[in-house]
């Protein structure tokens, strides 16, 4: 029997490796899906969306903040994985009731290459894992800051406005694409308003693909109303999957900057 213990301390026992895994977090999902677990995978949420042939064929078990316990205990898994902030704290001790369940706390890159490398301990895909973080790093690597740093504001919410604060991984994939996070000195994802932003006046504000899908129209309404700032639409899943997406979004950043 191996034993492992996850992001948050809690250690779990594994009798072998596992052939039946749900998956609570869609970026966690696409990783399974990276490190080849096509058989092993057996339960997904409806957010996760990539890959789109797992989307397309795999059970759904809920969403992220609402699981499905029974539907779950009938998949019958011998492993979970969860995340500290994409799911409920009480779900999740449900779930350890009747199955391991190993969770992940990331918030910034390094938390993120650690999970990459756990998840591949606990599915005997060790050398995927540790090939994925390699390329990874080359990528982070080689991402060239602007020649000064900017100021911006990350928006994922509005009515009220969201906005990402400093700890979190969204603030530290800014940080390294050579943003400084206007919200940098507060927590997780402070309220904002119009007339905030507009004494903060960062250089670029950008709203997020998700978890609110802003378009174009609220791109040109927050233009209109923030005259002295730059607003853009970026792709929420660029900042925000701490999976294999993270092999792209360094090159996405470069676009960005």
């Amino acid at each position: 029997m191996a034993e492992f213990v996850d992001q948050i301390g809690n250690k779990i026992s594994l009798d072998g490796l596992p052939e039946r895994i749900i998956s609570l977090v869609p970026s966690q999902t696409e990783l399974l899906y990276f490190l080849g677990l096509e058989k092993e995978v057996v339960g997904i949420t409806k957010f996760c969306v990539h890959p789109k042939e797992w989307f397309n064929t795999k059970t759904r078990v809920g969403g992220t903040k609402q699981v499905d316990h029974e539907k779950i205990k009938q998949l019958k898994p011998d492993l979970i994985i969860a995340n500290k902030e994409e799911n409920v704290k009480e779900q999740v001790l449900e779930l350890s009731a009747f199955a391991p369940v190993w969770t992940s706390d990331v918030n910034n890159l390094d938390e993120a290459l650690e999970m990459i490398n756990s998840v591949g301990a606990l599915t005997g895909r060790q050398e995927g894992a540790a090939g994925l973080v390699r390329e990874i790093m080359d990528a982070f690597n080689d991402l060239s800051a602007p020649m000064k740093t900017r100021t911006a504001a990350y928006l994922i919410w509005t009515n009220p406005f969201m906005a990402a604060g400093g700890n979190t991984f969204i603030s530290d994939m800014m940080h390294r694409a050579g943003w400084r996070n206007v919200f940098g000195e507060r927590n997780r994802y402070p309220e904002t308003t119009i007339e905030e932003l507009r004494q903060l006046k960062p250089d670029v504000i950008m709203l997020s693909s998700e978890p609110y899908p802003f378009k174009e129209n609220h791109r040109e309404s927050l233009q209109e109303a923030l005259k002295d700032s730059r607003v853009i639409l970026v792709d929420g899943e660029m900042f925000s999957w701490y999976g294999s997406r993270m092999k792209l979004a360094a090159r996405y950043f470069s676009s960005l900057i």
